[in-house]
């Protein structure tokens, strides 16, 4: 860290980057007590106002996720779709057409809504899907087709349980996943952008 960011014997400059991780740690730490006394049972989701907020918490996490995401798809050049930092890996196309299907996968699980992709398709291997305006067009879709099933979600059914092959979680716990899944995918990306020889973009708050 630079000296000027330190006062005295090593400590935080007050309002400083420190303060402001700290911050949105509180923040974030929240948000996961929430969502697990949520999965405990802790609280009846039809008689209250919290699995509303939830609900309305989810739409807008995906909402940012949607435009970060999108910011990360512009950054990458039109020639670079097919780059991937090692043989065996998947390109760049790949990782985000991996992440559409996810989304729509594990987010029709969550809410019951149909998929929008066929099961019998993997995006990433086809060959009709990997240039820059069909990646953008599938990942696009794969997230309206999130918020807008999350949105017509009857809170009441976050602790219905749904099976999918050898797992079966609530349809909040399932939720959860793919937004932690498209942000594991997304997050890989960064490597592939730099190693294009371009800055990733920031984080949006």
């Amino acid at each position: 860290m630079r000296p000027g960011n330190l006062i005295g014997h090593g400590q935080p400059k007050p309002g400083g980057i420190f303060a402001k991780q700290k911050n949105k740690g509180m923040k974030y730490s929240t948000h996961l007590f929430l969502l697990l006394f949520l999965l405990s049972g802790g609280v009846s989701y039809a008689q209250g106002s919290l699995g509303d907020s939830v609900k309305a918490q989810l739409v807008r996490d995906w909402q940012l996720a949607k435009e970060l995401t999108d910011k990360y798809l512009d950054t990458m050049p039109d020639d670079k779709y097919n780059f991937a930092p090692q043989e065996g890996m998947r390109t760049f196309a790949q990782q985000m057409l991996h992440l559409a299907q996810v989304n729509n996968a594990m987010v029709s699980n969550g809410t019951g809504v149909p998929r929008i992709f066929s099961r019998l398709r993997r995006l990433e291997h086809s060959p009709g899907a990997q240039a820059k305006d069909s990646v953008i067009h599938y990942v696009n879709a794969s997230y309206d087709f999130a918020i807008e099933a999350i949105r017509g979600l009857d809170q009441s059914k976050f602790q219905e349980r749904v099976r999918e092959r050898n797992l079966e979680e609530t349809r909040l716990s399932w939720l959860l996943k793919a937004y932690a899944h498209q942000t594991h995918h997304r997050g890989q990306t960064v490597v592939y952008i730099r190693l294009a020889g371009v800055k990733p973009p920031n984080w949006m708050e």
